[in-house]
Formats: C-alpha cells, sequence, structure tokens
C-alpha cells in the first residue's frame, strides 16, 4: 500500500495488510463454525489470574497489545478494528427481556429477547480500542469474558470500571481476533450499569439519603456518583407516598441534577432537571430556587444553540433576580447568537482572539439561511443555494456537532478492515467514540445525525430511546463519520497519524463533492466558514471539494477510500485520458514547484528566481492537452501563478 514520505502518513505494506485480512477472515470463519455451539466453562483461578496480569501490564504500559499493528515510515503503532459486520443495537426494555444465564450462552450468537446479569471478578484491562474484564453469573460459579469495543469510557472513566453488576441486554456471544471466547458489547446502550442500591426504612429517607451523598459526590467532583446518586433519589422522590408528603425533595434533587447534568454535557437532561425543579411560588427563597433553575436550563439550551428558548429561561430568570449579572450578561451573548444566525454577520477579529489550544470551540451561532437541502440528481441530496450569493459571499457558516482535537485525550486513530469492500482504511474511531457519548447524553441530537448518509442503514426502526434510556446504533454512526467528516486542520499545535482532528458537520454533510467546486472552506476552531469562489445564483447546487490534490490518482483513491465514491466530473474525465507518463512528469513538476514556492520568499524575489518560476509554470502548463482541456481548470499550476502574481508586481515596482 502507498502512501507519502511524511511523519503524520502511515504506510502500511502489502504483508501487514494480508496479516490484518487474515486475521479477520480467519475469526469469521472460526465463528461460522462455532455458530450454536454450547459455551464452555472456564478454570475460574487461571482466568482471573490472566486478567489481573494483563490489567497490570497494561497500567504499567508494558502490556502486549494483540489489536495493534506497527506500520512503517513514522514508526508507530494503531489499534485494528474490524468493521463490516453490523447488527443493531436492543430496543427492547429491561423489564421485557427473559433472563439467561452465562451457562446458556451459545458461541456466535444474539441471545435476542434475552438480558444477561453479571458481576466484575477481575481488574479491567484497558486497551487501546476496546476494554475487558472477566465477570460472573448472578447464580452459579460461571466466569466468562465480558468486553466492550471502542465506547469503554465516559468522561475518563472506564465504563467497566464505574461499577461492579451490569446488565447485558441482547448478549452477543462471539470470539476475539485471537480466538477467545468473549462477550461482546459493540452498543454502549446494550450495557446497564447497576449502582449499589441504598437500604432505608422509609422511601422519604431514601431519597433525602441519595441526595445527600449525590452532594458529597459532587463536593469531591465525583461527577457520575453524584449524577448517579440523585438519579437514585428522584426515583424514590417522585413516587406518591414521597411526593404528597414532601413535595420540594423531588424539585431540589432536580436541580442539583441539572447543575451536574450541565458540567457532564447532557444537556437535554439538565433542561427537563432544571423545569422540573421549578416551585412558582412568590417567597423570595423561592424565587432565588427558582432563578437558579431558569439559569441553569438557559445554560442547557444555549448550548444546545437554542437561543430563542435560552431568551426565555434567561429572561424569566431576570423578572425573578433583577439584580442578577449573569441573567445580563447571558441575554447580551444571545442577542449577538441570534445577530449571527439571521445575518451571518460575525466579528471575526473577536472570535479569534479568543481560540486557544486551551479553549479550541467557537462561541458563535450557525447561519444556513442562505441554503437549503434537496435531492440532487444523481448524487442523493445536496446543498442548494436559496439566494444569490456574490463571490466570496459567505453561503454559510455551521458550528460542529462534535470535533475531536488531536491534542485532547478522545483522539484516537484506527486502522478498520472494512468485510464490505475489503478495504483498510485510517479512520477516525475517536470522533465516531465521542459521537456516540453525545448522542446518548442528548437525545434530541439523533436523528439530527442518523439522517445523514452511511453505507450501513441499520434495521429500519429507528427507534432511539427506550425505558432504560437513549439508544445508538454505533455502527451506523461509525459509517455515518466515515462518509461525512473533514478535518478542521492543525490549528493548536502538530498533529500526527494517531491524532489527527477531525469533525462532523451536520449541515455541511449534505453538500456534494466536485473537483471543479464553486464554493470553499475555512475552519475558524470548530466553526466551517463556506464561501463562494464565484457568483452563486439561486437555486443553484453548492459544491466544495473533498480532496484538492492536484493530482489525478491520488485523488480519485482518497475519493475512495475516505468518502466511497470516484470522481467523474469534466476535470477527472479530462484527466483521467492523459497518458499515464504525462500524470507522472505533471506529479514531478508540481513537486519541484511545491519545493520551489516554499523555499523562495516573493518579497525578496530577484529576476532570476522570477524566471525560474516562469519555466516552471510553464513547463507544467504544457502537461495539459489545449484541446481537452478547453474550459476546465489546470489545478496543478495555480500554485506557482499565485506566487508569481505576487511576485512580479513586487519586482516591477522595485
Amino acid at each position: 500500500m502507498a502512501s507519502q514520505i511524511e511523519r503524520n502518513t502511515i504506510y502500511l505494506t502489502e504483508e501487514e495488510a494480508e496479516r490484518i485480512r487474515n486475521t479477520v477472515k480467519n475469526r469469521l470463519k472460526k465463528c461460522s463454525e462455532l455458530v450454536g455451539h454450547a459455551r464452555e466453562p472456564r478454570d475460574l483461578k487461571a482466568a482471573i489470574s490472566r486478567a489481573t496480569g494483563a490489567s497490570l501490564m497494561a497500567d504499567m504500559g508494558g502490556a502486549p497489545d494483540p489489536e495493534m499493528t506497527r506500520t512503517k515510515g513514522w514508526g508507530g503503532t494503531l489499534p485494528v478494528v474490524a468493521v463490516g459486520q453490523p447488527y443493531p443495537p436492543c430496543i427492547i426494555a429491561l423489564q421485557d427481556l427473559q433472563p439467561v444465564t452465562l451457562g446458556d450462552l451459545q458461541m456466535e450468537t444474539h441471545h435476542r429477547g434475552r438480558r444477561l446479569t453479571v458481576k466484575r471478578a477481575s481488574p479491567v484491562v484497558t486497551l487501546a480500542a476496546r476494554s475487558w474484564t472477566m465477570v460472573k453469573d448472578e447464580v452459579g460459579d460461571e466466569m466468562e469474558r465480558l468486553e466492550v469495543c471502542l465506547h469503554k469510557s465516559r468522561h475518563d472513566e472506564d465504563v467497566l470500571e464505574s461499577a461492579s453488576v451490569f446488565v447485558i441486554k441482547e448478549p452477543y456471544f462471539t470470539l476475539t481476533d485471537q480466538g477467545e471466547a468473549t462477550i461482546r458489547i459493540d452498543h454502549p446502550s446494550d450495557l446497564i450499569v447497576c449502582r449499589d442500591e441504598i437500604i432505608a426504612n422509609t422511601a422519604e429517607k431514601v431519597a433525602s439519603t441519595c441526595k445527600d451523598r449525590g452532594n458529597a459526590a459532587l463536593k469531591q467532583q465525583d461527577l457520575w456518583l453524584a449524577h448517579a446518586k440523585y438519579t437514585e433519589g428522584l426515583k424514590v422522590a417522585r413516587q406518591e407516598i414521597v411526593s404528597n408528603t414532601n413535595p420540594d425533595l423531588a424539585r431540589d434533587i432536580s436541580r442539583n441534577r441539572a447543575h451536574v447534568n450541565l458540567i457532564l454535557n447532557q444537556l437535554d437532561e439538565a433542561k427537563t432537571d432544571a423545569k422540573a425543579s421549578l416551585t412558582g411560588r412568590q417567597d423570595q427563597r423561592s424565587k432565588d430556587l427558582d432563578s437558579k433553575a431558569y439559569f441553569r436550563a438557559g445554560c442547557a439550551a444555549y448550548n444546545l444553540g437554542e437561543y430563542q428558548e435560552a431568551k426565555g429561561f434567561f429572561e424569566e430568570q431576570q423578572k425573578l433576580t433583577p439584580g442578577d449579572k449573569d441573567a445580563s450578561t447571558n441575554l447580551r451573548k444571545i442577542r449577538m447568537r441570534l445577530h449571527e444566525q439571521e445575518t451571518g454577520i460575525y466579528d471575526w477579529e473577536k472570535i479569534r482572539d479568543g481560540l486557544s489550544r486551551a479553549r479550541p470551540r467557537v462561541d458563535a451561532a450557525s447561519f444556513i439561511n442562505n441554503t437549503n437541502v434537496r435531492d440532487s440528481p444523481g448524487r442523493g441530496r445536496g446543498l442548494f443555494a436559496s439566494r444569490d450569493i456574490p463571490a466570496e459571499g459567505i453561503i454559510m457558516c455551521e458550528k460542529a456537532f462534535c470535533v475531536v482535537w488531536g491534542h485532547e485525550s478522545e483522539a484516537l486513530t484506527a486502522m478498520t478492515y472494512d468485510l464490505r469492500d475489503d478495504r483498510i482504511r485510517v479512520s477516525p474511531v475517536g470522533l465516531s467514540k465521542s459521537t456516540v457519548q453525545k448522542l446518548l447524553s442528548n437525545s434530541s441530537q439523533i436523528e439530527r445525525v442518523m439522517d445523514l448518509y452511511g453505507d450501513y442503514q441499520g434495521d429500519g426502526k429507528n427507534v432511539s430511546w427506550t425505558e432504560d434510556g437513549p439508544v445508538v446504533d454505533t455502527f451506523r454512526v461509525h459509517d455515518i463519520i466515515s462518509r461525512n467528516t473533514f478535518g478542521p486542520g492543525s490549528q493548536y499545535g502538530e498533529e500526527g497519524a494517531t491524532n489527527a482532528s477531525t469533525g462532523l458537520w451536520i449541515w455541511s454533510a449534505y453538500i456534494n463533492h466536485s473537483c471543479i467546486a464553486n464554493a470553499k472552506k475555512e475552519c475558524i476552531g470548530d466553526l466551517m466558514v463556506l464561501r463562494a469562489i464565484r457568483p452563486i445564483a439561486a437555486g443553484e447546487e453548492i459544491f466544495h471539494s473533498y480532496d484538492e490534490s492536484s493530482d489525478y490518482d491520488a485523488r480519485q483513491t482518497a475519493l475512495m477510500n475516505t468518502w466511497g465514491f470516484q470522481c467523474n466530473c469534466t476535470r477527472c474525465d479530462a484527466e483521467k485520458a492523459d497518458d499515464p507518463a504525462v500524470r507522472k512528469k505533471r506529479r514531478e513538476l508540481v513537486s519541484e514547484a511545491d519545493a520551489f514556492v516554499k523555499r523562495e520568499n516573493w518579497a525578496n524575489a530577484k529576476r532570476l528566481t522570477i524566471a525560474k518560476a516562469q519555466r516552471l509554470a510553464r513547463a507544467i502548463n504544457d502537461t495539459y492537452d489545449s484541446e481537452r482541456y478547453k474550459g476546465v481548470p489546470r489545478v496543478a499550476i495555480q500554485r506557482i501563478q499565485e506566487w508569481l502574481a505576487k511576485a512580479s508586481p513586487h519586482f516591477s515596482s522595485a
């Protein structure tokens, strides 16, 4: 497999690629031979000993990771993940599933309609793309391996370490790539975490104890424990026996959980909790509490981009506590966001000044009023101009739904082998994981993301919620991320192959590709700004270039590997007809021209330097057939021409 020679470029030899393919195919062969076979019991002591040793080695950084592959060129390692055997998440409520035991499990089987309760029996082994532990049955002494793939942590807490008891919905019993039996979790919503219950004499005491323990956990910044305790308390406090005697208890716990949810970025629940905590009473203490609730609801709505709703919440806060500066500040910010949303006018200097490595995300609204989504013949759906847009005019500005920056801990790149097309790709699995987590935390956004194109469409049922909480099909998210994401550039420091910044912009994802684009994109933080290259008429489809390589072969390879299609625009048709030797010569000349532009400062250019640039430009231009390229942009020559355009006037004026 060919690649470029850069530190952030991955080399994968044919031998390494074949090893990846063989590993996946051998596993599938073994699994197909074992379908329906009864599970074989494990040696308890040996299983726990092995897990304990592997966990210690992983903590010390010395554990051999069987899922990693070493790649040539830059000398690093990447996890390898097989995709292409998707299955839907469980959409049945836990109470409607029938129990199953470890002893009942059958190999390579999704135990539909069943639930399995297990207790962790060993330390957790944390690997690059998954974590695993040994678990015991709730009855008997059976033990089995349990692994969570890709979605192993929530806010730096490994989900398998967050509790000791778990319920697995419709457990999938299969083999690892190394041939070891395991219960595998691909959809986080299929794993229910069971926290320890608090035992008390009365329901109200239980709820109050939960509230106190939640407050203590919050004080210690153990946010997930605080959330769990508040949730336990709310279940009891909302019961009629408690709500009739102490209605404020549920309100108090809701108000506290709203605060925790804001920190955890669980914005839907934060808004719901804050509204549920409102008393509506007119005494000063109640007004102060309701002011706090409106503030939290407003913050949640603001961070969801629901600015009109946020405005209403902060106005209510201001009525209750007129002297509160937070309400005035937030209302002023909302006026700015609404102005941006309606006009597309931004304070670019202020936005740029506010960005840093520590604060890489823009506080700004999306502007999409100039565009609409509709069918694009032969391309599925596309983005179209709803009004005339002048050259260099703003078409749209969009805040990313989710961005993982290369310097953040969530950044993770993996080699994925897709069985559906037998291709090995480099995939931003860290972004997939973060997107799944954001959707689980904010289920109101699931429909927007799932509306985007992906190769895998799921089982067609599209259930996004059960009594147990949100449901997200991680396989659909993986395919959507694979086909719809872009890099915002290395804005905050050096990046490499394992930590490239990537993001998902939902509205921008509808824009189709063309090598002869009428729009160009720029990222300012996580705000994507799209401008017109030339005048665009109302009703005209908007195109930007997914890959801007001037080389036909490199561009087509990138488009197929990353976005899954070949381009047949007029430029590609013209370049395809070039003799391979001509394309090779053009590549060599472009490489020479790029090195020249990088080396030579146009501001200090001498006559001989300009003459050399002119010769390079002519040589590149001569590789284009004048008839076939009539009216077709000659992209390979653009960079050296831009250098000449700057250098020549400067030279003549000197």
